[in-house]
C-alpha cells in the first residue's frame, strides 16, 4: 500500500529542475531563424512545414499554432502554406536594448498528437540610430602646469545600435594642444580621452574650444558631436587619488531606495581649494544614472531605485574625484546584485480543452508552461495538482506540461472539475503560484430514463367524464440537455383484445394519463398496459413501466326484482290460509343488483300494507311472513308494497307490490257470501271482474302446482337412478331480464327450478345460474341459493 501511495505521488507531482531540464533538452537544438529589424509586417521568414518535414494538410489538421513568450504575438503561422511571417515591424532596440544577440524564442505547438518544436528568431541590427552625447557641452578646467601626455576623460556618446553599428571612434577638431584617444570599457562601450600634447599658457590662451565627434561603424557611418570647452587655470600640482582602484560590492535585490551601497574616498596632497575634492559618477549610462547617486562631498553612493536581479545582474561605473584646481582621479565600482527569491513562478496556459466528453480516456485537457525568473534554487520549481482528481500531469519539452485525464470521466458522477495547478519554487522562503482551471464534462447519452416505480396502480371510479386525468407516470434521466428530455408513449398491449387506444391516452411531455371514455365497472373491472419513456439522445434510450388501472364501482344500478314479476300483466296473488301461525312464510321477494360490494348489499322494507302489523318483511332476505296469527276479522285481500334498497351512496331502490289473499284452504276457492257478493256486484261491477280474475288465477296456479309436483316425482325417480333436476330449456323471457342498460342480468342467465314436496307444503328453490354472466363471474359474485318461499294449500 505504501508503494502504491508513492507511485501516485510521483504521478501527481512533477519536480522540475532547470539545470536537469536544460541537460535533457541539450540534444534538442531549436530551429534558428533570422530577420532584419524594421522589416515590414507580413514579410516571409521561413517555411516551417518544409523545415520540419510536415505536409500542408498535417499542419491544419493537427491544429498547429505559434506560442511566443510574453503576451504579444510577433510571428504568425499560415497553416495553409506553412509560411512563418512577421506580424508587424520589429525594432531591435525596443525588444532587446543593448543585449546582443537579440533573440525571440517561440514554440510551434501541434495537437493530435501533442508535439512541441522549439525555435528562435534573431533580430539583426541595422544602423538606424546616430551617436548622441549625453552632455552637448563639456567644460574642462586644466592647470597650465599640467604635464604633457596627461589624459582627461570625456563623456562618451550613446548609440542604441549594437555591434559594429555602435560608436567605434572619436575625433577632435584640429588644434595645436590636444588629441583624442578612443578607449574601450569592459562592457564594450567606447569613450574618449583628451591627451595634452603641448603645454598650456593661460596668459597666452585662457580658453580653448574643441569639437568632439563620435562615429559609429555603419555604412555609411553616422555621427554625433559635442563641444569641449577647456579653461586653462593656474597651477595645481597634485591630482586626487583613490584608496583603491576597484570597489567590489554585493547588494541584495529589492533593497530599499536610499540604501548605502559603498563609500568611496580619495585624497589630494594639495591644500586649500586645490585639496578640496568633489565626487561624481563618471560617464554613467542612463540606467546607472537612474539607479545610483553619489554624495559629492562624502563619497557615499546610494540607491536611487530598487535593483532587480532579473533585470540587471551587475553594474559597473567609474567614480571621478575632482579637486578645486580641476585635477581629477577615478576608480571603478563593480556592483553585483544578489538574487533574492522575490518572484513567484509563472504559469502560462497555451491550450485548454473544455468541455471534454465523458467516457473518453486519455484526453489532453490543457498545455501550459512554467517559468521562474529567479536563479539557482530560487528558479527551480515543483508542479502539482490535487490528489483527489482523475487527472495527471505529464512533463513535455523544456518547461511545458500536459494535463491529461487519468481515466474515463462520468458526467453523472461529476459535471465540473476545478483544477488548481500549484507551482512552488525551492527558494527561501518558498514562493508558489496557483492557477485555477475549470473543466466541464459534456454529456453522452449513456443513461436510459428510469421510472420512479416499476408498477403504477391507478384507481378511477366508473362513469367518469371523458378526458379525465386519472394519474401520472414519471421517469427521470440522469443525462442532460436533449439526452435528458423524456418522451412518454403507450406500448402495444399484450392482450390484442384490449382496445387500449380507446381507453386511455398519455401526454408525451409530462406522462399524465387520461381516460378517453367513460368506464363501466360492470363491463371492465381492471386492465393493465405498459408505458414507455424514451430520451432524445442519439441513439435514443428507453425504459418501460407497468400501469394497472382498477375501476371502482359506483352505485349506478338500482336493484332489480326477479320475483314477484313486475311485467304489467295480471298481478301475482299469494294465497295464505287463515290457519297460518305467526312467522308463516307468505312469499319471498327476490332481487339482484348489478353493482358490487356494499352497492349490491340489498335490504328489504315494508313500506305500505292494507293492514299494518299483520305482515312483516325480513330486512336481509326479503321473506314476507305473518307477524301474528290470522283471525276471522282480518280482511280477505291485502296489498303489500315492499321497498328493495341497496347500500350505495346515494342509495338506489326499487319497489314491488304483493297481493295476498286469505283463504280457508287451497281446495276451496275463495267465494264471498251471496249477500255480500250481490252487494258488491250491485255496488261495483269491477269487483265481480276481480273475483272472476282471482278465481281464474287461482285455478291456473293450482294447475301449475300439480305440474310441478309431477315433475318433482319424475325427478325423484330419476334421482333414484342417478338423474337430477330437470332444467328448463331456453333463457328467461327477454322482457324480464333484458336490463343490460341498467347493468344487472343479461340473457345468458338460466335458472334451475325444483319443486320440493313434503307435509302439505310446496317449496320453490332458486339455485345458481347454469350459465353465469361474465360480469358477475369477474367480480366473484353469483346469485346464492335463496331462502324458499312457501305457499300452503288446503287439500
Amino acid at each position: 500500500m505504501e508503494t502504491s501511495g508513492k507511485l501516485i505521488c510521483r504521478q501527481r507531482q512533477v519536480l522540475l529542475f532547470s539545470l536537469l531540464l536544460g541537460l535533457s533538452q541539450a540534444g534538442l537544438e531549436p530551429r534558428r531563424y533570422s530577420v532584419v529589424e524594421e522589416t515590414e509586417g507580413g514579410s516571409f521568414v521561413a517555411n516551417l512545414g518544409k523545415d520540419l518535414g510536415l505536409g500542408l494538410t498535417e499542419l491544419s489538421t493537427r491544429g498547429a499554432r505559434i506560442i511566443s513568450q510574453g503576451n504579444k504575438e510577433y510571428l504568425q503561422l499560415k497553416v495553409q502554406t506553412g509560411d512563418l511571417v512577421i506580424n508587424e515591424k520589429l525594432d531591435r532596440e525596443e525588444l532587446c536594448g543593448p543585449t546582443e544577440p537579440c533573440l525571440l524564442y517561440f514554440q510551434l505547438l501541434m495537437e493530435k498528437p501533442l508535439e512541441i518544436f522549439q525555435a528562435e528568431l534573431r533580430v539583426e541590427d541595422i544602423n538606424d540610430h546616430s551617436p548622441v552625447f549625453t552632455e552637448r557641452e563639456m567644460i574642462l578646467k586644466i592647470p597650465e602646469s599640467s604635464p604633457l601626455e596627461i589624459t582627461f576623460p570625456l563623456s562618451n556618446a550613446l548609440d542604441l545600435d549594437v555591434g559594429s553599428n555602435s560608436v567605434q571612434n572619436y575625433k577632435i577638431s584640429p588644434n595645436s594642444h590636444f588629441e583624442v584617444l578612443t578607449r574601450k570599457l569592459s562592457d564594450g562601450r567606447m569613450y574618449p580621452e583628451l591627451v595634452l600634447k603641448e603645454e598650456l599658457d593661460r596668459e597666452e590662451e585662457p580658453e580653448i574650444v574643441l569639437t568632439l565627434t563620435a562615429l559609429d561603424g555603419g555604412s555609411p557611418p553616422r555621427y554625433g558631436i559635442a563641444q569641449v570647452r577647456v579653461e586653462v587655470v593656474d597651477s595645481n600640482d597634485n591630482a586626487p587619488e583613490f584608496g583603491q582602484p576597484i570597489y567590489k560590492v554585493h547588494i541584495p535585490e529589492n533593497s530599499p531606495v536610499g540604501s548605502l551601497v559603498v563609500t568611496v574616498s580619495a585624497s589630494d596632497l594639495d591644500s586649500g581649494v586645490y585639496g578640496k575634492i568633489s565626487y561624481t559618477l563618471f560617464q554613467p549610462s542612463e540606467d546607472i544614472s537612474k539607479t545610483l547617486e553619489v554624495n559629492p562631498v562624502t563619497g557615499e553612493i546610494r540607491l536611487k531605485k530598487k535593483v532587480d536581479f532579473e533585470t540587471v545582474v551587475s553594474y559597473e561605473v567609474d567614480i571621478k574625484a575632482t579637486d578645486g584646481g580641476g585635477l581629477s582621479g577615478k576608480c571603478t565600482l563593480l556592483l553585483q546584485v544578489v538574487d533574492v527569491n522575490d518572484n513567484p513562478p509563472e504559469v502560462t496556459l497555451s491550450a485548454l480543452t473544455s468541455p471534454i466528453p465523458e467516457n473518453s480516456p486519455e484526453i489532453v485537457v490543457a498545455v501550459f508552461s512554467v517559468s521562474d525568473p529567479d536563479s539557482g534554487d530560487n528558479g527551480k520549481t515543483i508542479t502539482s495538482i490535487q490528489d483527489d482528481l482523475p487527472f495527471l500531469l505529464k512533463p513535455s519539452v523544456k518547461n511545458f506540461y500536459t494535463l491529461v485525464t487519468e481515466r474515463a470521466l462520468d458526467r453523472e458522477e461529476r459535471t465540473e472539475y476545478n483544477i488548481t495547478i500549484t507551482v512552488t519554487d525551492l527558494g527561501t522562503p518558498r514562493l508558489k503560484t496557483q492557477h485555477n482551471l475549470t473543466v466541464t464534462v459534456s454529456d453522452v447519452n449513456d443513461n436510459a430514463p428510469a421510472f420512479s416505480q416499476t408498477t403504477y396502480t391507478l384507481r378511477v371510479r366508473e362513469n367518469n367524464s371523458p378526458a379525465l386525468h386519472i394519474g401520472s407516470v414519471s421517469a427521470t434521466d440522469r443525462d442532460s440537455g436533449a439526452n435528458a428530455q423524456v418522451t412518454y408513449s403507450l406500448l402495444p398491449p399484450h392482450d390484442p383484445q384490449l382496445p387500449l387506444g380507446s381507453l386511455v391516452s398519455i401526454n408525451a411531455d409530462n406522462g399524465q394519463l387520461f381516460a378517453l371514455r367513460s368506464l363501466d365497472f360492470e363491463a371492465l373491472q381492471a386492465f393493465e398496459f405498459r408505458v414507455g419513456a424514451a430520451d432524445r439522445g442519439s441513439p435514443a434510450l428507453s425504459s418501460q413501466a407497468l400501469v394497472r388501472v382498477l375501476v371502482a364501482d359506483a352505485n349506478d344500478n338500482a336493484p332489480f326484482v326477479l320475483y314477484p314479476l313486475q311485467n304489467g300483466s295480471a298481478p301475482c296473488t299469494e294465497l295464505v290460509p287463515r290457519a297460518a301461525e305467526a312467522g308463516y312464510l307468505v312469499a319471498k321477494v327476490v332481487a339482484v343488483d348489478g353493482d358490487s360490494g356494499q352497492n349490491a348489499w340489498l335490504s328489504y322494507q315494508l313500506l305500505k300494507a292494507t293492514e299494518p302489523g299483520l305482515f312483516g318483511v325480513w330486512a336481509h332476505n326479503g321473506e314476507v311472513r305473518t307477524a301474528r296469527p290470522l283471525s276471522e276479522r282480518d280482511a280477505v285481500k291485502h296489498r303489500l308494497l315492499v321497498l328493495v334498497r341497496d347500500h350505495g351512496e346515494p342509495p338506489l331502490s326499487a319497489s314491488v307490490t304483493l297481493h295476498v289473499l286469505l283463504v280457508d284452504g287451497f281446495s276451496q276457492p275463495y267465494l264471498p257470501l251471496p249477500d255480500a257478493a250481490a252487494a258488491e256486484a250491485r255496488a261495483d261491477p269491477l269487483t265481480v271482474y276481480l273475483v272472476v280474475a282471482l278465481a281464474s288465477v287461482s285455478s291456473l296456479f293450482l294447475f301449475s302446482v300439480l305440474v310441478f309436483v309431477a315433475v318433482r316425482l319424475c325427478r325423484r325417480r330419476r334421482a333414484a337412478s342417478g338423474g337430477g333436476c330437470s332444467v328448463p330449456e331456453g333463457p328467461f323471457p327477454g322482457h324480464l331480464v333484458d336490463v343490460s342498460g341498467a347493468g344487472t342480468l343479461s340473457h345468458s342467465y338460466q335458472y334451475e327450478v325444483c319443486l320440493r314436496g313434503g307435509s302439505g307444503t310446496g317449496e320453490f328453490k332458486f339455485l345458481k345460474p347454469i350459465i353465469p354472466n361474465l360480469q358477475f363471474q369477474s367480480t366473484g359474485r353469483e346469485v346464492e341459493e335463496n331462502s324458499s318461499f312457501r305457499d300452503s294449500f288446503g287439500i
